[in-house]
């Protein structure tokens, strides 16, 4: 009888969080050997650029870095703390014997026992957690940026360089990325409370938006024409 009632949880629930852990596998596969087809790809190139010409000439551009690395501060922090927010509210939630913890047992399918209701909202609170340590450690990485990107240029060594702080901030933007990610996933684990169904489809739905979000149309012609360019450059810098 047990079996029966749970076996939906069983088999939908992993399935779902296997197609998804599926994507992201091979979008870090993607980003890894193609990155300019993918918008993770194209942005940490451009952030390694924007930190070049920041540090090129602090005295110009001193204030626009602080600017701009204080408004993904100010995101993050946002982030972080809608998570601990709703952290808190789902742990007063287990703790509570209100009956807001027991689902609709007619129009909901799978298992109602208090051991399974009692899985879900830890899931979930455990992926809220999650995803406030990434924000966490994000903020503190851009916050070690904030610092170094106004090194005068007459002041930079090789362990303080361009480079260096570059490797800073695109540690403190994966962190981010990775928060926003297992806050997206926390969706078909809020579903979760209403039937696995839900959180089946929830998780097959959510990856063709997560495609159109990360994949550049075009991208493969982009890094064909640019490797041509530079094969071309090389080739004059020879020739001269």
């Amino acid at each position: 009888m047990e079996w029966k009632k749970s076996y939906l949880d069983l088999v939908l629930v992993p399935l779902g969080l296997l197609f998804t852990l599926t994507y992201h596998i091979w979008l870090w596969h993607k980003v890894r050997t193609q990155p300019l087809q993918t918008i993770l790809g194209i942005n940490a190139a451009g952030r390694r650029l924007w930190v070049k010409a920041m540090m090129k000439n602090t005295d110009k551009t001193g204030v626009l870095a602080v600017q701009s690395l204080r408004n993904m501060i100010m995101g993050a922090t946002v982030m972080a703390t809608m998570t601990i927010l709703l952290s808190s509210g789902l742990a007063a939630v287990i703790s509570s014997t209100y009956s807001v913890k027991k689902p609709l047992y007619d129009s909901v399918f799978g298992a109602h026992g208090e051991f399974m209701v009692a899985l879900k909202y830890v899931s979930l609170l455990l992926m809220f957690l999650l995803s406030f340590l990434c924000y966490s450690l994000s903020i503190r990485f851009i916050n070690l940026v904030n610092f170094l990107i106004n090194i005068p240029p007459e002041y930079e060594t090789p362990i303080v360089s361009p480079e260096y702080v570059s490797e800073l901030l695109h540690r403190g933007t994966v962190l981010n990325m990775m928060g926003n990610r297992l806050f997206y996933s926390a969706l078909p684990l809020l579903l979760w409370i209403f039937g696995p169904v839900l959180v089946f489809l929830c998780s097959i739905a959510i990856i063709p938006v997560l495609y159109n979000l990360d994949i550049v149309d075009g991208g493969g012609k982009k890094e064909k024409e640019m490797m041509k360019e530079e094969s071309e450059g090389k080739n004059t810098c020879f020739n001269v």
